[in-house]
């Protein structure tokens, strides 16, 4: 699941009013200087400057999306999608015999034979619940008779168990947000009467005169529940009041679920035998699907055309996006990821971006291997640490890099929390951002990113570790595009020492329900924010690893 909307930081970190002054911060901050702009972006100019003093020449580097869909008919990404070389579209056959009929931008893992494609999907924590209920619930069990196997499902259904007993205070916030959202409705159809149109943002909104006392009223309320929940001020209110909705929704699929089982849209739709990895040959082509905005957001990010006078740049500039639809409105399934995986690395990618994440896998043994197989291809994964202001020193996500059957964790894989700007808010850690000092590798921008989004060439902001993973993956695709001969534990190893450390003076928020000043560099392995010129500038002096010994420690 793509955690961490606006709404659940408000409720879970405690945050009240800020101001909408923030979106003075130019578009695409993220790829600005420090120096120069006097903001902490990844100084991605400078390291093209670098770049062409050096007389480098790039190759085209296919870097695969694995997420919610990517709008194929984009304006800033139809030319950067990367297109199945042995496949003709459209004929309804197999051309490359892989297994997958007209594959041409990738494949949607989350589609039926028919055509149709599943948008919804329960979270797993729910799913790992029901799945082991009837072997474990009222039954005295006696760990020390249970194999390896048994005992490790009874821990993951004990620990998800626990975590449905939502306490009175969560159904109580729940009941505050149903009151919350009629009244944003009211105050919604009032100003929507008022103003004369059907969509509106909080910029406009500010600038609007009411003339009754009706409207006086909707604005105020309207305008100050949005900046409770931080929603961007160039969100539009169609767009706020869904994000609503599909929270209040699946809060409260979420409480039912110990009573009731998620309903099992899967087998209605995609109709695969899941328990079974061979049953890998299903699904459809459609990468776009039902909810594209998350994937064409990350790809936008990663590699929009540079330079052509419209939209946005994304960071690499010669990059390939292979769409791989995973991502269902709820929680991914680990058959999904592991399958994708090594789709990705089978057709090319040398770089796969993750944008998502949760709190149970309970077939992690077919994603570990799916990520040892990308190691043993050199293929570099890139994963978002999550939404949740959680310390994964303590907290699971995943997928992540340890890999169990081999007791060691993968060497080509890197985790990203999220950085903001002290322009748009008051740390320099993302409010909502994952960290850990051992289990996050590195941090980049990952608050009001602009890029693409579906729908008639749009463009918008998100935020995110979702936002900054992609930030990652574009500058690893340009070291991979520059440098060829790096290999991607070479790249991991770059853009980690490279990593630019702020000063300790600068504010740092620790992201959580009480936040307390901590140092940034605590909050990561590398105490750093990924930064593109010095990068460059380290690849230049790169000597490549030859040998790499493999680790059995139990922190990275």
């Amino acid at each position: 699941m793509i955690r961490g909307t606006a709404l659940a930081i408000f409720l879970g970190c405690g945050i009240g009013l800020s101001s909408f002054a923030q979106s003075d911060i130019p578009k695409g901050w993220h790829l600005l200087d420090l120096e120069t702009n006097h903001v902490y972006g990844i100084s991605l100019n400078k390291a093209y400057d670098l770049l062409a003093a050096k007389n480098k020449k790039p190759q085209p580097v296919i870097v695969a999306v694995l997420d919610s869909g990517v709008d194929t008919t984009h304006e800033d990404l139809k030319k950067v999608l990367w297109r199945n070389p042995k496949e003709i579209p459209g004929n309804g056959i197999d051309d490359d015999k892989n297994g997958y009929v007209d594959d041409v931008f990738g494949w949607n893992f989350l589609g039926g034979k028919d055509g149709k494609s599943l948008k919804k999907a329960g979270d797993e924590r729910a799913r790992v619940f029901h799945k082991w209920k009837n072997r474990y619930q009222s039954t005295l069990i006696d760990t020390n008779l249970l194999s390896a196997t048994e005992k490790s499902q009874y821990q993951m259904w004990s620990k998800a168990a626990k975590e449905l007993n939502f306490s009175q205070e969560e159904m109580m916030d729940l009941m505050f947000i149903e009151v919350t959202a009629k009244a944003l409705k009211r105050h919604d159809k009032i100003l929507r009467q008022e103003m004369g149109v059907d969509e509106y943002n909080c910029e406009k909104l500010e600038k609007f005169e009411p003339v009754t006392k009706a409207a006086r009223d909707a604005k105020l309320g309207f305008l100050t529940v949005m900046k409770m929940l931080q929603i961007d001020p160039e969100e539009k209110n169609s767009n706020a009041l869904k994000e609503l909705e599909e929270y209040i929704e699946g809060k409260k699929s979420a409480f039912e679920s110990k009573d009731i089982a998620p309903p099992n849209y899967r087998r209605e739709i995609i109709g695969d035998d899941y328990e079974n990895l061979s049953d890998r040959f299903y699904g459809n082509n459609d990468v776009m699907g039902p909810g594209p905005t998350h994937g064409t957001h990350v790809s936008g990010i990663i590699g929009a055309v540079r330079n052509n006078g419209i939209g946005i740049d994304g960071v690499a500039d010669q990059v390939k996006i292979m769409t791989l639809r995973i991502v269902p409105d709820g929680d991914e399934y680990d058959k999904d990821i592991a399958l994708a995986i090594r789709y990705a690395v089978d057709h090319g990618a040398k770089i796969i971006n993750m944008s998502f994440g949760k709190s149970f896998s309970p077939e992690k043994a077919w994603v570990d291997s799916a990520v040892k197989y990308a190691e043993q291809k050199d293929v570099l994964l890139i994963h978002a640490a999550g939404n949740d202001a959680e310390n994964l020193d303590s907290v699971e996500n995943f997928p992540s890099p340890w890999l169990n059957p081999w007791k060691s964790y993968a060497k080509n894989y890197i985790t990203v929390g999220a950085s903001s700007d002290p322009n748009l808010g008051p740390s320099i850690a993302a409010d909502f951002s994952s960290y850990g000092q051992y289990q996050v590798d590195v941090f980049a921008p990952g608050v009001k990113i602009f890029s693409t989004i579906p729908g008639g060439n749009n463009y918008g902001n998100l935020k995110g570790t979702s936002m900054a993973t992609p930030i990652v993956s574009g500058l690893a695709a340009i070291l991979k595009s520059y440098y060829p001969q790096l290999t991607a534990i070479d790249i991991k190893k770059i853009i980690e020492q490279s990593a630019f450390k702020p000063a300790d003076d600068i504010k740092c928020l620790k992201p959580g329900q009480e936040p307390t000043i901590v140092p940034f560099k605590s909050l990561s392995k590398t105490g750093g924010i990924v930064n593109a010129f010095e990068a460059v500038k380290m690849a230049n002096e790169f000597k490549p690893i030859t040998t790499i010994k493999s680790s059995t420690n139990t922190k990275k």
